[in-house]
């Protein structure tokens, strides 16, 4: 006996109410499917159906078996889909979500790479400084920096990001360099209000999360201005450590307070939990977790 194929003929004769018409249904002769029922009957050891020669009645095993049937059955159909969704080509609209300057430099390249693979595919791009809904503003995909509150979705670490506190050497020279968080009281400092919405930074010390407060020569919303700014020499600033990574690899900027910086964020690619995944979705995370695993964000 196919046991899937039974289970999938008591289903359906449940569902039409008959085996006459579950036969017809699945384009098989109802002798065919009396014998079916009755193997799987034997097969259990408890009898799934009560007949009369009018309808038909679900006994209570029959009633709880029906239930995992129904499971089972669904979960080949997913299972099979899945396979087939990873065979299928790219195609049609993707929508990803990053914040705007890590979206801008991370995330917009692979995109770009994503949609000269794969020609059918169109995307676009939400890059703003705060948390999407998947659901509500329709995003395939988020790569998000922070803990996740959200547990209707499958995140998948691809790295850390610190916030760093930086300098230009030039400044550094003139001002000196600070060795513990109090010694910022007596700095110029820049401030980028997208992550210090106070006047005051974050530290840790001690095993104890602190706050320092700043005397703010500049605050800015925009973090490309802050980062000229720090980086003119104008200042110490603090900043999401992927944000002034390539300024401190030409040397342009020197990280300082390395051994009192708060505990380093997690960053995520995150979509709705779903057991089928799009083809454009699933290709799509695959090549971000790949190559956000391979980039330097400090």
């Amino acid at each position: 006996m196919d046991k899937l194929q039974a289970m999938k003929g008591f289903v359906r004769i449940v569902e039409k109410g008959s085996l006459t018409a579950a036969a017809a249904d699945l384009g098989t002769s109802l002798p065919s499917m009396v014998r079916t029922l009755a193997a799987l009957e034997r097969e259990v050891g408890v009898t799934l159906l009560n007949r009369t020669t009018r309808r038909l009645h679900l006994t209570d095993e029959g009633r709880q078996y029906l239930e995992h049937c129904r499971i089972i059955l669904g979960q080949v159909r997913e299972a099979e889909a899945a396979l087939k969704s990873r065979r299928a080509k790219p195609q049609g609209k993707l929508t990803v979500t990053a914040s705007v300057m890590f979206g801008r430099r991370h995330i917009a390249p692979l995109v770009g790479e994503f949609v000269e693979a794969h020609p059918e595919v169109t995307a676009e791009l939400l890059f703003v400084n705060r948390v999407v809904s998947l659901v509500e503003e329709g995003v395939d995909v988020a790569v998000r920096i922070g803990q996740l509150a959200d547990s209707s979705l499958v995140a998948i670490p691809v790295g850390e990001i610190r916030r760093v506190v930086c300098a230009s050497p030039a400044y550094l020279r003139r001002r000196g360099t600070p060795r513990r968080p109090g010694d910022v009281r007596q700095h110029r400092c820049i401030r980028f209000t997208g992550i210090s919405p106070r006047s005051e930074w974050p530290f840790r010390t001690d095993s104890r999360n602190v706050a320092v407060p700043i005397a703010s020569v500049i605050s800015c919303n925009q973090a490309d201005a802050a980062i000229d700014a720090c980086a003119e020499g104008l200042g110490l600033g603090s900043f999401l450590s992927y944000m002034v990574a390539p300024l401190r690899r030409s040397g342009k900027l020197k990280y300082v307070l390395e051994d009192f910086e708060p505990e380093p964020m997690p960053v995520h690619v995150a979509y709705l939990h779903s057991r089928l995944l799009s083809a454009n979705v699933r290709a799509f995370v695959d090549l971000c977790v790949e190559r956000l695993r391979k980039s330097e964000f400090d």
